[in-house]
């Protein structure tokens, strides 16, 4: 029978696979060398580096990451070793775009700006951008986009560069993957040289990738007005996260952006179907009810009454040292119907 270890903090997924493998659900920090040698399939979050240092005694032949991101999974290793890797591209785009419009709510209410007055600028326009960029919309945002893989492939991709992005936008929020080598390389992306071009930023947000943004640029910048506010979900060095920046920042989370009851359900469904499909097992995939796409007829209004972010901004300011529980044993919410 196959053997297949589970990150234990990915919810609706015990029970499941039961009947076809022997599961074992291990926290992050046990998913180590020795407790993978003879697993055949890994299933984890962001936190467990899949790499040559855990693999290379394993007979795994298949990753399941139940996340929108691979950077914490090094693909090159794995294809020469034919190791098939699964993630969840899209699953809590809706969660993020909801984190992203309160965030946006709330700094208007703080300081009595109108929607029609705001330019949004997004950077990185796939599954939750688009959705960002559709709500924004629909609330009456000014909307300006930055996508430059999307620019050159689309020939109807209305965008702009990264240096009118940071002229025209007076909030700007970044949804791009981590990405370290290429033209398009988002590693730091925004850093010291692009806080210093911004004209008239209100509000910088980053709930996509920790390492997407200088921490200490967006510090510096905070410092020296170039940023009026900042909201953060995804620092570098996590869980060991700036504290001068948390102190500093309006919104500051432990990476919970996307978590929605409705996000996780589709990635555990995501990876469930995987699963089902490298092994060839008849898997019960559970359905979802909530629309990938996310919700129509959006208001700023009935994003901020489903989800508040300066309560988890408060849990964290006053717990700085407890990122990873926090984030661990979050209270799921859910999506904006």
């Amino acid at each position: 029978m196959k053997k297949f270890i589970i990150e234990n903090h990915i919810p609706y997924i015990k029970g499941i696979l039961e009947p076809f493998a022997n599961v074992e659900y291990l926290p992050n920090e046990e998913i180590t060398p020795s407790a993978v040698a003879d697993a055949d399939a890994l299933i984890v979050r962001t936190r467990t580096r899949c790499n040559s240092d855990l693999l290379s005694s394993s007979r795994c032949s298949f990753i399941a990451s139940a996340t929108i991101g691979t950077d914490h999974i090094d693909l090159d290793y794995c294809q020469k070793h034919k190791i098939a890797v699964s993630n969840a591209p899209g699953c809590n785009a809706p969660a993020v775009a909801q984190y992203v419009i309160s965030s946006i709510g709330h700094l208007m209410e703080s300081k009595g700006y109108a929607a029609e007055a705001l330019t949004l600028g997004i950077v990185g326009v796939g599954h939750v951008g688009s959705i960002v960029a559709r709500w924004a919309k629909e609330t009456g945002l000014k909307v300006i986009l930055n996508d430059p893989p999307r620019q050159r492939n689309e020939k109807n991709f209305e965008g702009v560069t990264l240096e009118q992005i940071a002229n025209d936008a007076d909030i700007i929020t970044f949804h791009t993957p981590l990405t370290r080598a290429g033209a398009d390389a988002t590693f730091h992306l925004c850093d010291d040289a692009f806080i210093n071009s911004l004209k008239k930023c209100k509000l910088l947000i980053n709930s996509a990738r920790g390492e997407i943004a200088d921490n200490k640029a967006l510090l510096s910048g905070l410092e020296n007005k170039k940023i009026g506010e900042i909201a953060i979900d995804c620092w570098e060095n996590e869980p060991n996260i700036s504290r001068e920046l948390l102190d500093r920042a309006f919104i500051a989370t432990p990476h919970i952006a996307g978590y929605s009851i409705e996000g996780k359900q589709r990635a555990t469904a995501m990876v469930l179907e995987a699963v089902k499909q490298h092994f060839g097992l008849d898997v019960n995939i559970p359905s979802i009810a909530a629309p990938a796409k996310g919700a129509t007829d959006i208001t700023i209004a009935k994003v901020m009454e489903s989800y508040d972010p300066l309560s988890d901004t408060k849990n964290l300011k006053e717990n700085p040292g407890m990122f990873e529980q926090l984030r661990n044993n979050y209270n799921l919410r859910h999506e904006v119907r």
